[in-house]
């Protein structure tokens, strides 16, 4: 590349006598070749934690949304090792001009394919994207020791002590946290985990799913319509056990022990729980006459929704309630949950899906759910959030209640948190300019 720059200036030394023997020639002087684009920077999200969770498959699409709007000048390829059951399918549909790597690394850091040792060589940044921890802590410090490039944390939970959705600060984390150019948690919790920790540097930027902005308007459309839901005269209801039985549909590293606890602990509360959620069923059909549907944000959960919610209802509440048969994906989920009156849910992330498309979201919270809850209180939402041990199913309906009868308000109300986690995560974003010298 020197030596063209070189050539170009010889030639152009030759100035006038030159130019005069081409015209004297008959020939016009050669034009300049045009100037090379500048290099766009480049970003390496690694995000994308697993596929059973339309929760977990959202958070990347929220991210990829914030990059795509605060920092343009950029270009983004996706490491993901969770891509299964149409997501990347999706994600490509979205973002047509995505570039997407899977893959892991040795213990040297080496990565283990051609793809991702480019996307290595040729990326400026490493961003981590949302999760219930720093869940690719490995790949992170693979990336520190073979780079030496920089590297940020955005939207994450961390504990201090072992918790369903997090694990504790290890001393790779620890590790990693400090030489990260950036942390940001998803909720103040973890911040003053963080601090009680001795470390400072952390802000808060709420969960990326907050920025989703998909739809499935086909699909949605197709299910209303044979599940006769009509907009903005249903809700939607999430159940959700104690602990997700992982170990059903995955191999895990429990000892048998583990397992049984977490079986026990399920079996003993999944009657309780969702007696809650079934109270606020019976008032929601009697009182307003509208429907309800009952719809998973995991795939286990389809098992769940006949014997723990639909099977116990009363004859006349069951003639208004829907079934979901079948697992999806958070376009079509988002694409629903945009036309129902509010979503009810013992999962986190379903009322998030439904607050960015101005539909009120209860989240009814188990304390074996870890602290991403505060996220909730956080934004301005904590009316919302009710943890599961203390309301009755009654309390459950009354905030229903004033949700459906002040319903204009409601939704001010959940637009106006959703702009702030927006502008929170917009601060978040400049810090990964800064990192890009951009």
């Amino acid at each position: 590349m020197v030596r063209v720059r070189f050539a170009r200036r010889k030639f152009l030394a030759g100035g006038v006598g030159i130019a005069a023997a081409a015209s004297g020639s008959g020939c016009s002087a050669p034009a300049p070749p045009p100037e090379p684009a500048p290099r766009r920077p480049k970003i390496l999200l690694r995000s994308g934690w697993q596929t059973e969770n339309i929760g977990d498959i959202a958070h990347t699409p929220g991210v990829l949304r914030l990059l795509q709007i605060h920092v343009p000048e950029a270009d983004t390829t996706l490491w993901s090792n969770a891509l299964d059951r149409g997501v990347r399918e999706m994600l490509a549909r979205h973002f047509p001009n995505l570039e997407f790597v899977s893959g892991n690394t040795d213990a040297e850091g080496a990565p283990d394919n051609a793809a991702l040792d480019t996307a290595f060589r040729e990326a400026d940044l490493l961003l981590h994207g949302s999760g219930p921890s720093v869940v690719a802590r490995v790949h992170l410090d693979a990336w520190r020791k073979r780079t030496g490039k920089p590297y940020g944390i955005f939207g994450v939970t961390i504990a201090l002590r072992e918790e369903a959705a997090s694990p504790a600060v290890d001393p790779l984390v620890r590790s990693l946290l400090e030489g990260a150019a950036f942390v940001f948690t998803r909720e103040t919790a973890s911040l003053a985990n963080l601090e009680r920790a001795g470390f400072k540097r952390a802000r808060f930027a709420p969960d990326g799913t907050f920025s989703l902005k998909l739809a499935d308007e086909e699909a949605a459309r197709r299910f209303l319509a044979e599940s006769a839901l009509e907009p903005k005269r249903f809700i939607a209801v999430v159940p959700r056990l104690r602990y997700t039985p992982y170990h059903q549909f995955r191999k895990v590293s429990w000892p048998a022990e583990e397992i049984r606890r977490r079986t026990a602990v399920n079996q003993r509360f999944q009657e309780s729980d969702h007696a809650r959620l079934r109270d606020a069923i019976v008032a929601w059909v009697r009182e307003t006459g509208h429907k309800v549907l009952l719809c998973p944000e995991m795939t286990y959960q389809l098992e769940i929704l006949g014997p723990l919610l639909y099977d116990p209802l009363p004859p006349d509440v069951k003639e208004r309630i829907v079934r979901r048969q079948t697992y999806w994906l958070p376009d079509e989920a988002s694409s629903v949950y945009r036309r129902a009156t509010a979503v009810v849910s013992c999962e986190c992330h379903s009322p998030i899906i439904a607050a960015v498309n101005d539909t009120p979201g209860i989240y009814v919270r188990q304390p074996e759910d870890g602290i991403k809850g505060r996220m909730w209180e956080d934004i301005g939402l904590g009316g919302w959030c009710l943890d599961i041990e203390r309301p009755s199913g009654a309390t459950i309906a009354k905030v229903l209640r004033e949700i459906h009868g002040d319903y204009a308000r409601a939704q001010v109300e959940v637009h106006e948190a959703v702009l702030y986690a927006r502008k929170l995560q917009a601060d978040a974003m400049a810090e990964v300019r800064k990192a890009l010298a951009l």
